[in-house]
């Protein structure tokens, strides 16, 4: 079943009408409990369960055959390592082995959706939710699996919109209409990222410089070498007019040079882009979704320029 972005958490409306729950950094997936053998299916249809034996091996002492939906997260120095699960997700095998010792995964259930046999889809949600509770409770489930955070209250809901939460890996809220009933790839859930508003220098754009179609961003580590921290959305016509106007192309000398960047985090796809002289500072409004790095993994809203700051005197890399 699939969430729909929003740029705001929907009306509470009556009490207990709506399940508000935390927004996990992680792969969505299906898992399947038969027997005490396990099978973990991706969002694409990918079977991911090779990739992570320890839950395989914790499946063996399920006793209930069930099917979940839920996020699967690894969990690292008290916060969810994205990066981590990602690479785990590539190896197999002795490797994948050796890494679950010091990156174990966990799944974060959030839904029912068959128990012994019986399928559940279009029971509502609140009773899928309190049957998926009852499996908890009872430690019919635990370890490596575990429940996500949830609320029937808004306001305990937008508490976890705070970027604080982001840096621990809660991306923001999903709602849950508790009446609902389960749709395979259908919407009727929300999700709604936390954003915040930070600084950094335009140091290249995609495009003609004249008008450019987004821009690169970065900051200056420690070592004084300007980094990329984002990737800005395609900007509006106006704001291609207004940047064209003020950016340059710049010289050889200019730190991304030759530099090749990804079209996106994790991909492999080169990005084109062109370096412009880094003069100018910008502020964005980006999800809390950052890497050990400093970047931002998803594309960021290009909000202004900040005329009262300078290069030297914007954030420098954490």
């Amino acid at each position: 079943m699939a969430a729909e972005a929003r740029a705001t958490l929907p009306p509470e409306g009556r009490p207990g009408s709506m399940f508000w729950q935390q927004k996990l950094d992680g792969y969505r997936v299906i898992v399947y409990f038969r027997a005490g053998k396990l099978y973990l299916q991706s969002r694409s249809g990918a079977d991911l369960t090779p990739h992570f034996p320890e839950l395989q091996d914790a499946a063996a002492d399920i006793g209930d055959d069930l099917v979940l939906d839920g996020e699967l997260v690894v969990l690292l120095e008290g916060r969810l390592d994205f990066a981590a699960l990602q690479q785990r997700a590539r190896l197999a095998g002795f490797r994948a082995r050796s890494a679950a010792l010091d990156r174990p995964a966990h799944v974060v259930a959030f839904d029912l959706l068959e128990a012994d046999g019986e399928e559940l889809l279009a029971m509502p949600y609140r009773e899928r939710w309190g049957r998926l509770e009852t499996l908890f409770k009872e430690r019919r489930l635990a370890g490596r699996w575990t429940l996500v955070g949830s609320t029937l209250h808004r306001q305990e809901a937008l508490a976890w919109m705070d970027p604080a939460w982001g840096r621990v890996g809660i991306e923001g809220v999903v709602a849950k209409p508790a009446a609902g009933r389960y749709r395979p790839g259908k919407g009727g859930w929300w999700k709604v990222r936390s954003r915040q508003t930070a600084e950094a220098i335009v140091g290249a754009v995609t495009g003609p410089v004249p008008a450019p179609d987004t821009l690169l961003l970065g900051r200056y580590d420690a070592a004084g070498r300007l980094r990329m921290v984002a990737r800005t959305k395609p900007l509006s016509a106006t704001v291609r007019r207004e940047l064209g106007e003020l950016l340059t192309p710049a010289g050889p000398d200019h730190p991304w040079t030759g530099v090749q960047f990804s079209s996106a985090w994790g991909a492999r796809t080169p990005l084109v882009h062109a370096p412009v002289e880094p003069a100018f500072v910008a502020e964005f409004a980006g999800d809390t979704s950052v890497d050990d790095a400093g970047r931002y993994r998803h594309p960021v809203d290009y909000v202004r320029l900040r005329d009262d700051l300078t290069p030297d005197t914007a954030p420098p890399l954490a």
